[in-house]
């Protein structure tokens, strides 16, 4: 009829409005706006529609979980309260909402109060069927809670229900060996095994509890029993083979590794594992001066035929190179760390040890080639500015030498001895550039953090000695350092050139006398010595020691012409 709404057809009807209708409007609508925001990750928002779901509808209990929800994430004590007390009214609500009972969980724990969170979840699968999964969550909040022997009660309810697995089974373990209850950790790992036959890990971690607790030849026994049936188990036969060479069988040890060697299917970690373990045993026996000749030989053909077999593995010439270097094989270590870096190992180890040998045998060139190439990979190591500007140094290269020192020290600062080094260093290079001021404060820094450095003490009273200057200060320096070195050749000679220096002709003499009594004088010993001599007055004594040290020398013009002068001038 024309003009009738609604309502008034429902008040005819003797009807009256229906707020209920209403009501579950505006409830549906503010939960669907409270979802909106949460996703949104507007989480004040959302908080506020769910509040106006919740004073709609005070039994929606979807909307007392997202509140709790929402309070959850805030770090604030107060806010898990409230999460707490919103869950609590959900669960109230809706008894059968496995979720309700997962989030009151997680929020009791949050409060530390584990024995609730424990309580909800053993609710939560009385009151939900199909919610044994959560078996596993519970048991570790009991582990949390330090109640052991409940967290087992739940892993063996867990097993009931779902079977023998690694999850509980190493759990349970881990807590018997934890109360000491040994025998009860041992029969969990049987079942384990008894399980799992042929998982190896099993067996391996079994043996290990085993040798671990007391038990090592029946671990041995054990292991010998699994590899009577299972020939092709690699990792059993490097522990196996462990437990020999421990034991003193050697032969039985190696007879082992050899066959895990000769094998082309066995993993190449592996392999590279034993060789790796050698290595750390045999630099272990070398510090303990206590060396095996039978071992380091059959550890070095181990390395040859890894690689031999891998070539192309950077691992394996990075294994090699250790035990070539613990052995004192610098030129082999030497080429299987370039070939190590050339496959792309980007262990900077590889490029240390390489660097240090090639200083140690003063091969200047290829230790500026490498330590520029790995500063392409390493811009911020300041031992490869170390090393490159003491190659340089070592060429004469001062400018090259001083730029890269500087860089070292500015990297180096927390390594204070390093530091000492490196003063002492540019202390030479800004000599060898005649900047004066800057080598004597290097020298000087240097020997700030170690007065008794014997490189710097003499290095920097014989540059003086040569400059004339501060000669005093110059012959304490070298003082002390033949007073520490009585028998140092160079260090007598340095002594003897400050004397020199300082006109004591006489002192220098005697300090010149017993540098070449020690049988480690060259060709600049015999030159100072003629030198001081011709002082005083003993021309033809010094022109025998000139003639020594021509002897010794290939070619030093200044030398022939006093020779042929019989004169310094």
């Amino acid at each position: 009829m024309p003009g009738t709404d609604a309502s008034a057809q429902r008040r005819r009807h003797g009807g009256a409005d229906f707020p209920g209708i209403d009501k579950s409007h505006r409830e549906a609508e503010n939960f669907a706006e409270g979802e909106r925001y949460y996703i949104l990750e507007d989480f004040a928002k959302a908080l506020l529609y769910f509040q106006n779901t919740v004073e709609i509808n005070p039994a929606n209990g979807a909307a007392h979980f997202k509140i709790a929800e929402i309070y959850l994430k805030s770090n604030r004590e107060a806010d898990y309260q409230r999460a707490a007390q919103s869950i609590e009214e959900a669960i109230r609500l809706d008894k059968k909402n496995k979720y309700y009972y997962i989030l009151a969980s997680s929020i009791y724990s949050g409060l530390s109060n584990f024995g609730r969170a424990e309580q909800t979840l053993e609710t939560m699968m009385k009151e939900v069927k199909g919610t044994e999964e959560y078996l596993y969550q519970l048991a570790a909040l009991y582990q949390y809670d330090r109640k052991p022997m409940e967290a087992i009660r739940v892993y063996n309810r867990a097993e009931a229900v779902m079977g023998i697995n690694e999850v509980s089974s190493l759990q349970k373990q881990k807590l018997y060996l934890e109360n000491e209850q040994i025998d009860e950790a041992l029969k969990e790992g049987e079942k384990l095994m008894a399980a799992f036959p042929d998982e190896e890990r099993y067996v391996l971690d079994f043996v290990e509890t085993l040798a671990q607790y007391g038990q090592r030849q029946r671990a041995i026994a054990f292991l010998e029993k699994y590899m009577a049936s299972h020939p092709d188990a690699s990792d059993g036969k490097v522990v196996l083979a462990n437990f020999y060479r421990d034991d003193g069988k050697e032969e039985q040890s190696r007879k082992l590794l050899v066959d895990i060697f000769n094998d082309p299917t066995q993993d190449f970690q592996t392999k590279v594992m034993v060789v790796g373990q050698y290595q750390e045993r045999i630099s272990s026996l070398r510090m303990k001066n206590a060396p095996d000749a039978g071992m380091e030989e059959f550890a070095l053909s181990l390395a040859n035929r890894l690689l031999q077999d891998y070539d192309y593995e950077a691992n394996a010439h990075l294994v090699a190179a250790d035990i070539f270097n613990t052995l004192g094989k610098s030129s082999e270590a030497q080429r299987a760390y370039r070939r190590a870096i050339q496959l792309g190992t980007t262990t900077f180890e590889a490029w240390q040890n390489l660097l240090f040998l090639e200083s140690a045998d003063n091969a200047f060139d290829s230790l500026i080639a490498h330590t520029e190439a790995g500063l392409e990979l390493f811009p911020n190591q300041g031992m490869l500015y170390y090393f490159n500007g003491y190659a340089h140094l070592r060429k004469k290269h001062y400018r090259e030498a001083a730029t890269s020192l500087e860089q070292s020290r500015k990297l180096s600062t927390g390594n204070i001895q390093l530091i000492g080094e490196i003063n002492g260093m540019l202390g030479d290079t800004y000599n060898g550039l005649k900047d004066y001021p800057k080598s004597d404060r290097a020298y000087e820094d240097a020997l700030a953090f170690n007065p008794s450095n014997d490189y710097v003490l003499n290095n920097y009273s014989y540059y003086l000695a040569l400059r004339k200057e501060n000669l005093e200060k110059a012959e304490k320096m070298s003082s002390q350092l033949v007073k520490e070195h009585p028998d140092n050749a160079n260090y007598l000679d340095t002594y003897a050139w400050v004397l020199y220096a300082r006109e004591k002709y006489r002192d220098a003499k005697k300090a010149m006398e017993r540098a070449i009594e020690t049988g480690g004088a060259g060709a600049a010993h015999f030159e100072h010595y003629g030198d001081i001599l011709f002082r005083l007055g003993q021309t033809d004594e010094a022109v025998t020691q000139w003639k020594k040290a021509r002897g010794l020398q290939t070619t030093n013009a200044a030398l022939d012409r006093k020779i042929s002068n019989r004169s310094i001038e």
